[in-house]
C-alpha cells in the first residue's frame, strides 16, 4: 500500500482553548462546562511523526502479539502480528491493517502497539491524529493502561480510552475510563457524535487532558467530556503513569462479528502521535 497524505498541522496553544471556553461561557450564563478544567499543557515530551519508513520506532513502541487469553478478554477473532503485513510506517503515516486470513488459528490479522516499558506518563495532553476504518465488526482503539498492570491486573490498574470507535457506526466514537467497579459494561463513558460527517473518510485529532482530579476528552480540540472522582463509581485510580495502545480489533463482544458486507482490508492511518506535560 503507498500511501500520501499531505496536510497542513495547525498547533493551537492551549492558553487559546482556556480562553475560548471563558468567553463561551461569560456569553452563555452558568452552564456545566464552567466547571470544566482547560490545562495548559504546552511542553512536548514524545512525538512520534511516523517519518522513517519500515516499522515503527522500537524505541518508542513494542507489540502484543497473538490472541491473547479468551481474545485479549473480549472475544475478539484477530492474531495480533509485527509483520509488515499488519503494522509499517510507509509516506509518513501508521498503518495498521486488519486482513481476513488464515494465521495461527485464527481468521483475522491485525496489530496492536504499545509503549509499556518505553514510554509512560502520569498526567498531561496525549493525543493521535487518525483516520480511521469502517464495517461491521471493525474496532480501532487509541487507548492507555496503568504501568503497573502486572502487579495489579485489570481493572485494577485502570484504562484510559481516549478513542474508541465500531466501524459499523462512522459517526460515533466514545471516551471511557475502566477502573475497580467500573470496568466493562460498567465503564464510566460519552459518546462524541461528529455532524454532517464520518470519521472514516478523513483525518481527526482525538486526545484526553489528564490531572489529578480530572481526565478531559476531545475530539479536534472539542471538549466533549470530563471524568473526574465524582463521577465514577468504584476507586480513582488515575493517579500513577499510564502508557499508549494503538490497536485494530476485529470482532469482540463490543462490536461483533464482521458480516459479508464487511470489507478487508481495513486500515487505521496515524499521522502522529504527540504527548505534553507542564
Amino acid at each position: 500500500m503507498n500511501i500520501k497524505f499531505k496536510s497542513i498541522k495547525i498547533m493551537r496553544p492551549a492558553f487559546l482553548k482556556c480562553l475560548v471556553v471563558a468567553w463561551i461561557s461569560f456569553i452563555l450564563g452558568c452552564s456545566t462546562d464552567e466547571t470544566q478544567t482547560v490545562a495548559t499543557f504546552t511542553n512536548l515530551v514524545m512525538e512520534d511523526n511516523f517519518d522513517t519508513e519500515g516499522a515503527p520506532d522500537g524505541q518508542i513502541w513494542g507489540f502484543d502479539i497473538g490472541t491473547g487469553e479468551n481474545g485479549w478478554g473480549n472475544q475478539e477473532l484477530q492474531y495480533y502480528t509485527d509483520r509488515p503485513e499488519n503494522v509499517k510506517v510507509d509516506n509518513g503515516v501508521l498503518l495498521i491493517t486488519a486482513r481476513q486470513e488464515a494465521f495461527e488459528g485464527s481468521q483475522y490479522t491485525s496489530s496492536r502497539l504499545l509503549t509499556k516499558d518505553k514510554f509512560e506518563q502520569q498526567y498531561g495532553r496525549f493525543e493521535a491524529r487518525i483516520r480511521l476504518p469502517y464495517g461491521q465488526g471493525i474496532w480501532p482503539a487509541f487507548w492507555m493502561l496503568g504501568a503497573d498492570i502486572d502487579e495489579n491486573p485489570w481493572p485494577g490498574a485502570g484504562e484510559i480510552d481516549i478513542m474508541e470507535y465500531r466501524g459499523q457506526n462512522p459517526t460515533v466514537l466514545i471516551g471511557s475510563v475502566h477502573g475497580p467497579g467500573y470496568s466493562g459494561g460498567q465503564a464510566i463513558s460519552k459518546e462524541y457524535i461528529l455532524e454532517g460527517d464520518r470519521f472514516d473518510t478523513g483525518f481527526h485529532v482525538f486526545g484526553i487532558e489528564w490531572g489529578p482530579e480530572y481526565i478531559n476528552y476531545y475530539v479536534d480540540d472539542v471538549l466533549y467530556n470530563q471524568i473526574t472522582p465524582e463521577d465514577v463509581t468504584g476507586t480513582w485510580v488515575f493517579n500513577k503513569p499510564f502508557y499508549i495502545l494503538m490497536n485494530l480489533a476485529v470482532g469482540g463482544t463490543f462490536v461483533g462479528s464482521p458480516n459479508a458486507e464487511t470489507e478487508f482490508p481495513q486500515t487505521m492511518i496515524v499521522d502522529y502521535v504527540r504527548v505534553y506535560e507542564n
